[in-house]
């Protein structure tokens, strides 16, 4: 079974991976604190998945629209492929990674934005804030104040892929962090923009995407996107405090996370994305106090149905994060699908020429229709 095989269609390939994926919300006994081995091998055929991943043209949306005043702050629409006129079409979000830092933003997702206009969805591709910021202005939201731009600590190497090719390997070849490496995310104002995208939605698909339905919405995220598409289904979980607070659940059919950064305690023992989710709460004197503000595994259960894709052989964000998300939402009363794919890293998820971006695909049309 090649997960990296050309397929546009799909279907096929849907039901060659569904037969080695795992799909349930129970704990699973003996899953392993470690992430997938990093040897030669594994790092090799990782890149060989990202090449792919990133050798398709980038693909101009139909009408970008602003939900705010920041050249960030904006979401691309794309049409789905040959609508049914008489049906209104159900509307995926995709929140791209990147770790979160500034170099990597929303084009390199847009083949398989376009992927998925051909499976008939309308999309919404959401830009956000990333990278480094400054102190938040007097009178702020009443959350764990940004001190400054935050400091790498030793382990804190970023991506380096000069392409915006997200979650980069460089991060786990890289011992520590250079001159000029971009610092992920920023505090608040990553959190800012996601909330004020999702709040926006609704009235900018009724005027950019017509034919859309955004009463049949799912959210998905690759990567840092995916942390980031768990937390916007679980406002309404946050602290009193969080000014992102909603008062009740996110109108969305579900959420697809691919490979998401869902558990940052975990992610951070296995130093995901070089000290990522730690830089992006500000680094280590933040970390433990904006965790209730910020990490996923902390929100729930959502009630909101929610499926976890997930390659097996991922070293970028290892299966390990996943599994630790699925089984706390578990211990929580709250069954979320997890979707293990074998020979699948963190690439194909997102790659149109791979089988896996298929999976993904049929994963969303489970939701949204």
């Amino acid at each position: 079974m090649q997960d990296d095989a050309v397929s546009r269609d799909g279907d096929d390939a849907a039901a060659r991976h569904r037969a080695g994926a795992q799909r349930d919300g129970a704990p699973r006994d003996g899953a392993s604190p470690e992430g997938a081995p990093r040897d030669g091998a594994a790092i090799a055929r990782d890149a060989a998945e990202e090449a792919s991943a990133f050798s398709h043209p980038a693909v101009d949306p139909d009408v970008t629209m602003a939900y705010g005043d920041h050249p960030d702050q904006v979401i691309d629409f794309y049409a789905p492929r040959e609508p049914d006129p008489a049906v209104l079409t159900p509307l995926v979000v995709v929140l791209h990674g990147g770790a979160w830092r500034a170099p990597y933003d929303r084009r390199h997702i847009t083949p398989f934005a376009d992927f998925l206009t051909r499976r008939g969805f309308a999309v919404a591709n959401v830009e956000y804030r990333r990278g480094q910021a400054t102190s938040s202005a007097p009178g702020g939201p009443a959350i764990p104040a940004q001190g400054g731009p935050p400091t790498p600590g030793p382990d804190g190497a970023a991506s380096s892929g000069a392409d915006g090719s997200g979650d980069r390997g460089d991060d786990r070849a890289q011992g520590g962090t250079g001159a000029g490496t971009p610092v992920a995310g920023r505090w608040p104002d990553t959190f800012d923009d996601v909330a004020a995208a999702l709040d926006a939605l609704p009235a900018l698909v009724r005027a950019a995407l017509p034919q859309a339905d955004p009463g049949r919405m799912v959210i998905t995220g690759h990567s840092a996107g995916g942390h980031l598409a768990l937390w916007a289904a679980a406002r309404h979980l946050l602290p009193d405090d969080a000014p992102w607070r909603t008062e009740r659940p996110a109108p969305l059919r579900g959420v697809v996370a691919l490979a998401p950064i869902a558990d940052f305690q975990v992610a951070e023992k296995l130093d995901v994305c070089g000290g990522a989710s730690r830089q992006l709460l500000g680094g280590e004197a933040t970390f433990a106090e904006r965790l209730p503000y910020a990490d996923p595994v902390r929100l729930l259960p959502t009630g909101i149905a929610t499926t976890l894709v997930q390659g097996r052989t991922d070293i970028v964000v290892p299966q390990a994060v996943a599994e630790s998300y699925a089984d706390a939402a578990a211990k929580a009363g709250e069954v979320v699908g997890l979707t293990l794919l074998e020979g699948v890293g963190h690439f194909p998820l997102i790659d149109p020429a791979a089988d896996a971006c298929a999976v993904v695909a049929e994963e969303i049309a489970q939701l949204a229709w």
